[in-house]
């Protein structure tokens, strides 16, 4: 895998197979409101749930998580305020990274956290 994109986009159809694995219904993927975007949203009988997904090689430098820093952080709960302006729910709102990794094979790995911030 070497194009930045594919690589991102591999991932996220990782993580959207793990949380449909995971009992959980995908609304969309990429929305994007001026500025803002979410990788995905997805919910299950108990929360709504907004997902940033960040793809690296196995063994890089730094944890895929440790690149939503608090400005990313700030962004996606902007554009997540705005999505729920358009669509109400109950559900509780909860905000999770996944983490994917892959190796020189290109075996994919997931280390997926809920409630990150």
């Amino acid at each position: 895998m070497n194009d930045k994109k594919e690589i991102g986009i591999k991932g996220e159809k990782f993580t959207v197979k793990f949380l449909k694995r995971n009992k959980y219904k995908i609304l969309l993927r990429n929305f994007s409101i001026d500025n803002g975007e979410i990788d995905i949203i997805a919910h299950n009988k108990e929360y709504i749930v907004f997902v940033e997904v960040k793809t690296r090689a196995e063994g890089s430098m730094l944890e895929p998580r440790f690149s939503v820093d608090m400005k990313k952080r700030e962004n996606i709960i902007d554009t997540s305020n705005r999505f729920l302006d358009k669509y109400k729910t109950d559900l509780t709102i909860r905000y999770d990274i996944s983490e994917v990794t892959y190796d020189k094979s290109g075996k994919m790995k997931i280390n997926y956290i809920k409630n990150a911030f």
